[in-house]
């Protein structure tokens, strides 16, 4: 009997669950992001500093982001124009410079007859003083930004700003759409802005401004932050071949800052730690007066640290110099992370961290090794290329700039004078790879018929715009340098140039890393994938899916 009651109760629970209505999982009225993205921008930063100076990184800066982030170890520029402005362009529209127009920091524009900087306007005016640092816009920039994609997608919702101490390293990174872009102003020592954005700056920045940080970073010295016997990652202080500042005898420390012969009162800080200190204060000014993240729709802040560029620049890549601004750069780095734990929350943002080009070891400290290195004068190709076309075609304007290891020719004399374009590179070429500084001279406008490998072909076709680039590329051999008989510089298509890092950290991101080749292009289809956003108009990358979670 007992069995008999169990069974009929059984039965009667499994019939009364079937009955019963299944419930389903909630549904979520809104797609997650995080509430900020801050895009970070390190000027000259080189691949191996993150290994190089990684025991001297706090684990608040550098190391947050590699150890708990995703780390594309093999990420490398896709176009032969290492150069600040294409740089910067590239990371936030995930184009090239074939698309989005930015083929140099400047270049010769066709359409207009002259060199054109790349974030130059003439028709925008200063906001916050009355000089002409502030005539200056994105619109020579042809494609949209990450920041273009956010904004578009939030009906203007969203803010962006971009802030840095170059004017390309804000203007480009922030887009057409962005609230604001603000940069440095070496004459009076403030930031300023543009027309473009805005008629007059917000109090916030007033504010900042009064606060003349800049005549106290002046007169403070860069001091080595270590022990002299520490810095073990760089050579002796003093190299030969290391700039001297203005008002100093010797390339030694400590550093004071000199007023150069006609130049700005301020423009010495940035050749120091300090420039990035008031880069990172501004941006968490900015972080506090605008509310970035703290309301109910995704912001973004993009930063520039400027000053490694021209402390790389001056000094080279293993001068104490150097070591010393990644170290202090390392700190600014952890402020801002911690910051952003403090105002937008743990896990509630997620940041980026790339550079706009790398750089190659100077000349004299390669040859110390007995590497093959050397320097050219900026006007030596340029005062070839004249000389030859003269000689062979007679007195006229055939080139019409060489810049960027290009050669822009006069296409409206070539047409009249009925000489072909394939004609004048042969001779040119047979004429500069008698240079020793000369390795190689490729015609951008007839890239299949050359002999190269397949990598560095797909460079020139990605920089390679049909109004602002030039006819022919001038490639230099690897460790050679033009323009510099101290410190070092960048703009090849060399693994030193190309290979910059790429950190991704925080919310909606696969702590990890890859060494599969990836490129600058990838960047901004990451990131957007990461907010469920389109892609900028003129990306061709693809996301790193490994990053996401």
């Amino acid at each position: 009997m007992r069995l008999i009651v169990s069974i009929l109760l059984l039965t009667f629970h499994t019939i009364l669950s079937l009955a019963q209505p299944k419930k389903t999982a909630a549904t979520p009225s809104t797609i997650a992001r995080p509430k900020l993205v801050v895009g970070i921008v390190v000027d000259q930063m080189r691949y191996d500093y993150l290994y190089r100076y990684y025991s001297k990184f706090s684990t608040g800066g550098f190391r947050r982001m590699m150890d708990g982030g995703f780390n594309a170890r093999n990420n490398h520029y896709h176009y032969a124009a290492t150069y600040t402005g294409p740089g910067h362009a590239a990371i936030y529209t995930g184009s090239a410079p074939a698309l989005n127009g930015i083929v140099g920091n400047d270049f010769y524009e066709r359409n207009i007859g002259r060199l054109m900087y790349c974030a130059e306007d003439t028709t925008v005016t200063t906001v916050g003083n009355t000089g002409t640092a502030g005539k200056m816009s994105p619109r020579n920039l042809l494609v949209t930004t990450i920041g273009d994609q956010l904004k578009l997608a939030t009906d203007g919702r969203a803010k962006v700003i971009g802030i840095a101490l170059k004017d390309r390293g804000a203007i480009l990174p922030a887009g057409h759409a962005a609230n604001a872009a603000y940069w440095y102003d070496s004459k009076d020592g403030n930031f300023i802005s543009s027309t473009f954005y805005m008629k007059e700056l917000p109090q916030w920045v007033q504010e900042f401004n009064g606060r003349k940080l800049s005549d106290q970073f002046l007169s403070q010295k860069w001091e080595m932050s270590l022990p002299a016997e520490q810095y073990t990652e760089s050579t002796v202080d003093d190299e030969p071949y290391e700039s001297v500042l203005a008002g100093e005898t010797k390339s030694v420390f400590p550093h004071t800052f000199a007023i150069q012969a006609g130049g700005s009162k301020y423009e010495p800080l940035r050749t120091s730690p300090f420039g990035d200190q008031i880069t990172k204060d501004f941006a968490l000014a900015a972080l506090k007066a605008e509310k970035l993240g703290q309301r109910d729709v995704t912001d973004m802040l993009c930063v520039s640290f400027s000053s490694p560029d021209y402390i790389g620049h001056a000094f080279g890549t293993h001068a104490i110099e150097t070591e010393d601004n990644y170290i202090r750069l390392d700190k600014q780095l952890a402020d801002i992370f911690n910051q952003l734990d403090a105002t937008v929350g743990k896990g509630q943002w997620t940041a980026f961290l790339s550079a706009d080009h790398g750089v190659v070891d100077a000349p004299g400290f390669l040859q110390e090794y007995r590497i093959p290195a050397g320097v050219r004068s900026y006007g030596e190709i340029g005062e070839k290329v004249k000389a030859t076309l003269e000689k062979a075609y007679g007195p006229g304007q055939w080139m019409l700039s060489y810049i960027n290891q290009q050669i822009y020719l006069n296409h409206a004399l070539l047409v009249e004078k009925k000489i072909a374009m394939q004609e004048v590179y042969e001779l040119l070429r047979s004429v500069l790879l008698k240079q020793k500084s000369v390795v190689n001279v490729v015609n951008l406008h007839n890239l299949g018929a050359e002999a190269l490998p397949e990598l560095q072909a797909n460079l020139f076709r990605n920089v390679n715009h049909p109004n602002r680039s030039g006819d022919i590329y001038v490639m230099q051999p690897p460790g050679w340098i033009e323009g510099r008989n101290k410190g070092t510089t960048h703009g090849t298509t060399y693994a030193y140039d190309t290979h910059v890092p790429f950190l991704i950290y925080g919310w909606g991101i696969r702590p990890g890393q890859t060494l599969r080749r990836t490129h600058i292009h990838d960047i901004a289809p990451t990131v957007t994938a990461l907010l469920g956003l389109l892609e900028p108009s003129g990306c061709i990358g693809n996301p790193v899916e490994e990053a996401i979670k």
